[in-house]
């Protein structure tokens, strides 16, 4: 039987896939890949998807890839993990990510030969890996992802509550049905899953839980997050090795008003809040009561920009020229993507630094 534990993160890995989709992040399946052998990249396999790397074939429970290619680049997929847990996340699973990424990455055969047909080349992606946490990250754990580009998602901010409580209490009430289930009617986690990808993703896989007592609370968490469409998570690019997870209680207000502005500057604010790291919040210089956008910035990322220079002036230049001086949000309305940039002066955050 699953653990309530594993049982809350993989809950967590689906309601991010479904927030994600507005970042511009689509769930990718096998049916995605329509390639035979041996150009296939994507199976499905008895525990859910795998993807082929360079050493071998890789689980990936949540797999999503942006929607449109950037320029004089790879199309873009990220591996999505998320952790609920009561301790901080450590570099064990930092370095798994990391591992994954890096093999699938390498799998770099441009052109393969078979016996029945001519050398043809193999489509090839960029693969990025995205850690989320209800609990932080240790130091470790944040210094190895920042060396090596793993992007780690903070989702102990108060902001983010309700969206822990509704799969707390979700994940709380499926364990307590399957806890009734006789051992040999179990319910698999890749039948919950594909049960509650339906009403979030519309992806209608096969084999699906069927047990009432389960799918209950497993429709009651996807009636919630629907209901509750202010219930924000959006993904900011900085030009630096990590992303943003920014919160907003009333994210739609933050997209109405960015839609009008499309490129705006904004000021930046460190909050006195008890959570596991420094959180910032964002809010429009011009119209300040429009929005507001909270994000974490682990300690080591504030370490690693403070360390950049020895002299404030060319520390300050360096971050006006390359990092902090603008980040980079996709809005996906329907079938359209929206592309906001939110400006700001690199003084202003070495100032809430210093």
């Amino acid at each position: 039987m699953i653990a309530e534990s594993a049982l809350r993160g993989y809950l967590l890995e689906e309601v991010l896939a479904w927030l994600l989709r507005s970042s511009g992040y689509e769930v990718l399946t096998a049916q995605d890949d329509q390639d035979k052998k041996p150009w296939k990249v994507l199976e499905e396999r008895n525990h859910g998807l795998v993807v082929r790397g360079r050493g071998a074939w890789h689980q990936a429970d949540t797999l999503g890839q942006f929607r449109y290619v950037p320029p004089f680049s790879l199309p873009v997929r990220l591996f999505v993990e998320a952790k609920f847990t009561q301790t901080k996340v450590r570099l064990s699973t930092v370095r798994n990510g990391h591992g994954v990424v890096h093999d699938v990455n390498e799998n770099v055969m441009t052109t393969l030969t078979t016996s029945s047909g001519p050398r043809r080349p193999r489509t090839r992606y960029r693969y990025s890996y995205a850690i989320f946490s209800t609990s932080g990250f240790s130091q470790d754990a944040q210094e190895f992802a920042l060396a090596h580009q793993i992007s780690l998602v903070d989702l102990s901010m108060p902001d983010f509550q309700k969206l822990r409580d509704l799969v707390r209490t979700a994940a709380q009430n499926v364990h307590a049905a399957m806890s009734a289930i006789p051992a040999a009617d179990l319910p698999t986690m890749h039948e919950i899953r594909n049960y509650l990808r339906r009403p979030l993703l519309n992806l209608w896989e096969d084999p699906v839980v069927t047990d009432p007592s389960v799918t209950a609370p497993l429709d009651v968490l996807a009636d919630s997050l629907r209901s509750r469409s202010t219930l924000g998570l959006i993904l900011a690019f900085p030009a630096a090795p990590f992303v943003l997870g920014l919160a907003s209680d009333d994210l739609y207000g933050f997209v109405n008003y960015s839609i009008e502005h499309p490129t705006h500057s904004v000021r930046l604010r460190r909050l006195r809040q008890a959570a596991s790291h420094p959180v910032w919040q964002i809010r429009s210089l011009e119209h300040p009561d429009a929005y507001a956008l909270t994000f974490g910035l682990p300690e080591q990322v504030e370490t690693w920009i403070l360390d950049q220079e020895i002299g404030t002036p060319s520390r300050t230049r360096w971050l006006e020229e390359s990092m902090l001086s603008a980040m980079t949000l996709y809005w996906m309305d329907g079938g359209h993507a929206h592309t906001f940039q939110l400006r700001y002066q690199a003084t202003e955050l070495l100032d809430q630094l210093a």
